[in-house]
């Protein structure tokens, strides 16, 4: 490259520095390199995908006005990625033309060629963004419906049917249950489905992937563009929600879901507990979740349960014809293994490689023996400290919000701690968050409630067989 070609290069960065602001440039257009300039065209080169994408969707005439003010016979710039470009290997990028003679129209907006990368597929998004990987198998055909999941399935199936420009209906749709019960089966197939034939960008992301992500801009000093590119998705799928830690993180992941939701765009998320149970996040991000659609997806039943069973063996004959599993087998792992569909799939799987490996035809003797580690007892049932507090106003014949208020008359004191002391041994809630579900109390009132009853419960036998009752109410 000569001194000339150089020089230039440096006063059209100077010129997109001005136009787009210190920021965008920094973001944006600070790692572009100049790699020739011939008589029309000129060949620019940056270090990733996601950079070339959206260079070519949202500033490609800028970066050309801007070359045509120093050099006015250019009419094309071919932009391309260097680890591709340098590569030893045959295959080659070909470079991506940003041509004024095909780029504008009437309106001065760029044509759709350059804006065919802003509505490529997801896998396209998924590799510039980092989205998490897509299971195939995970779609809406082999997703099971059953009493315990089907509102989450068909709102889930309302998102996916929406189109480019329609009114969002649930805003953000929020979908909790526990492990193995099918809520990442549900995100993945909103997923999929959305960007089959769509014309909208779909991205799935754990709340892992999300940390990772905005982490690594931090440290890259792209954190504007890794926020301007979520912001640019029409449907953001987040799932594990759960495991969102870090106060910047969880304050972006915040910004991220005002900015899509106040524009109109649709979010879907899934953890393992309601919204009020993520102690970990901001009052604002919880209030911003419960704000939605919030479904819970319930335990598996027995008939759902032997659904899954019947569709996991249909899946494995597909690519073993002879693979069979009789009637009582299936009602057997029906009935007895409850705890959730990944043990279903696991004891297909097994009887599968025992089948094939030792050529020997499924048994209700073989199905007992190979699955025996997956019949575990039956879990309790988990208590919500909503639970308690109705439970207790029942009881005592006081209202809930008469447990939350700041009254401190003794008919409600009392109930009010007896609630706290079930809220503590019946639930695996801290004190801090007992005493926020509490009408905001501090812990240390939480921990003199919870005292006092136990101090009581040991004197006093009456009081002793009323917890007691309402201990068995609240477990059954």
């Amino acid at each position: 490259m000569t001194n000339t070609e150089q020089d230039r290069w440096s006063r059209v960065k100077g010129r997109l520095r001005t136009s787009v602001g210190e920021d965008v440039y920094t973001s944006w257009f600070a790692r572009m390199d100049l790699e020739s300039v011939e008589q029309e065209s000129v060949r620019l080169s940056v270090p990733t995908r996601f950079l070339k994408s959206w260079i070519q969707a949202h500033y490609a005439e800028r970066v050309l006005t801007c070359w045509q003010a120093e050099m006015p016979e250019v009419h094309r710039i071919d932009l391309t990625v260097r680890t591709a470009m340098r590569c030893a290997a045959p295959a080659k990028e070909a470079p991506a033309p940003l041509d004024a003679r095909r780029a504008e129209r009437a309106d001065g907006r760029p044509a759709q060629e350059l804006r065919a990368v802003a509505t490529a597929p997801v896998s396209a998004s998924h590799d510039a963004l980092g989205g998490s990987p897509l299971d195939p198998r995970l779609t809406f055909g082999s997703f099971v419906i059953g009493r315990s999941n089907t509102l989450a399935h068909a709102a889930a199936r309302q998102v996916a049917e929406g189109r480019r420009g329609d009114a969002v209906m649930f805003n953000p749709l929020y979908i909790h249950a526990g492990v193995g019960l099918g809520k990442t089966h549900l995100l993945q197939a909103v997923t999929w489905a959305g960007n089959s034939g769509s014309e909208r960008k779909v991205l799935y992301l754990t709340a892992e992937k999300f940390m990772y992500g905005f982490v690594a801009a931090l440290k890259t000093q792209t954190a504007l563009a890794f926020k301007e590119a979520l912001r640019g998705i029409d449907v953001l799928v987040i799932d594990d929600l759960q495991f969102l830690q870090g106060k910047s993180t969880q304050a972006e992941f915040c910004h991220t879901l005002n900015a899509l939701i106040d524009a109109g765009r649709q979010v879907v998320i899934a953890a393992d507990r309601p919204p009020s149970d993520l102690e970990s996040l901001d009052d604002r991000v919880r209030s911003r979740l419960a704000g939605g659609l919030v479904v819970e997806m319930g335990s598996l039943g027995e008939e759902l349960r032997l659904g899954i069973l019947k569709s996991r063996v249909a899946a494995a004959r597909a690519h073993h014809a002879s693979f069979d599993v009789p009637e009582p087998v299936l009602d057997y792992l029906a009935r007895t293994i409850t705890h959730n569909g990944r043990d279903l799939e696991g004891a297909i799987n097994r009887l599968l490689a025992h089948s094939k490996l030792n050529a020997q035809p499924v048994t209700l003797e073989m199905a007992e023996r190979e699955v025996r580690d997956l019949v575990r007892p039956q879990e309790p049932k988990r208590i919500k400290i909503e639970d308690i507090q109705r439970v207790v106003a029942r009881q005592y014949n006081v209202s809930r919000s008469d447990l939350l208020s700041s009254r401190r008359t003794a008919n409600v004191v009392r109930p009010r701690q007896v609630a706290m002391y079930l809220a503590k041994t019946l639930t695996l809630r801290s004190l801090p968050e007992i005493g926020r579900r509490f009408g905001g109390r501090d812990h240390t009132t939480v921990l003199h409630a919870v005292r006092k009853i136990e101090a009581l419960v040991s004197k006093d036998t009456a009081l002793s067989e009323e917890v007691e009752s309402l201990k068995r109410q609240l477990q059954e």
